[in-house]
């Protein structure tokens, strides 16, 4: 039988406002999440149970297959929708580990809907599902433009399809950033409310270069960069990125990309 496929799109936060922490130890957010064309890839076949195979240049960053996010989305899906089926399933592991753009969310949403469609099963079981596996794997299951609100999982659609099949370039110093580390040393002042994201900004952007000041490098060559429309932080770091004008401005930026650093030029959904 031929295998199911599905992309786990990077996520980007056009803009990030980190209202006040909650009392369940999670934070009160206001973002935008956009998605891009590009991302991990995942395929899954038939089978009595699961099973993970990890391949791609970020495969020997993730610990243990059986602890990965992607198994735990599969039985999470398994025992609510009561199905019996399993999945041999294969992840090409492209994004950077703990980077800000979605990673293991991503996986997550991806395996739902991948899931979702190899055991042809009511997509409202993989809704149900994916706030139980992390704040942003809501949106990752969309993988739409939308806002969220609350710890991020509150989401509303948007209309943003001036930016559809913009083009995108991302960058990571390759530096991972735990998201909790980096909301740990969140300076506590409400970053007001999140309207027009053009006028938003991070508010973890100090946090997460208080831990790897290489993110204000990032920042500063993209802005630099003829074309470049808007140059910002990803979510918790270390990943940057900047929208651009046509896909020339941003193949040519790509190229002054230092070697040692990671890219991906990509557009957005």
């Amino acid at each position: 039988m031929t295998a199911a496929r599905e992309i786990a799109p990077a996520k980007l936060n056009l803009a990030l406002h980190v209202r006040g922490k909650r009392n369940d130890g999670r934070h009160d957010i206001e973002t935008i999440f956009a998605f891009c064309t590009d991302g991990d890839r995942l395929s899954a076949e038939p089978a009595d149970h699961f099973s993970l195979e990890v391949s791609g240049p970020f495969a020997a960053e993730l610990g243990d297959a059986e602890d990965n996010i992607v198994i735990a989305a599969a039985r999470a899906l398994r025992d609510v929708s009561g199905t019996s089926a399993g999945a041999a399933i294969h992840l090409d592991k492209r994004l950077p580990v703990a980077s800000g753009i979605g990673g293991g969310s991503a996986d997550a949403g991806a395996a739902l809907r991948l899931l979702t469609s190899l055991w042809g099963i009511d997509p409202g079981h993989a809704i149900a599902v994916a706030p139980q596996l992390g704040s942003d794997v809501p949106a990752c299951l969309l993988s739409l433009p939308v806002r969220g609100d609350g710890a991020g999982d509150e989401l509303t659609p948007i209309d943003h399809a001036e930016l559809s099949g913009k083009p995108v370039l991302l960058v990571n110093p390759r530096v991972q950033l735990a998201t909790a580390d980096v909301f740990e040393r969140w300076d506590s002042n409400d970053g007001g409310p999140l309207g027009d994201w053009r006028e938003g900004g991070n508010d973890l952007q100090d946090a997460a270069v208080s831990l790897a000041p290489q993110i204000e490098t990032v920042l500063a060559m993209l802005a630099l960069q003829p074309g470049a429309e808007a140059a910002r932080m990803s979510g918790s770091g270390a990943t940057c990125f900047a929208l651009f004008a046509s896909d020339e401005a941003r193949d040519a930026a790509a190229d002054q990309v230092p070697r040692e650093w990671w890219r991906l030029a990509t557009s957005l959904r």
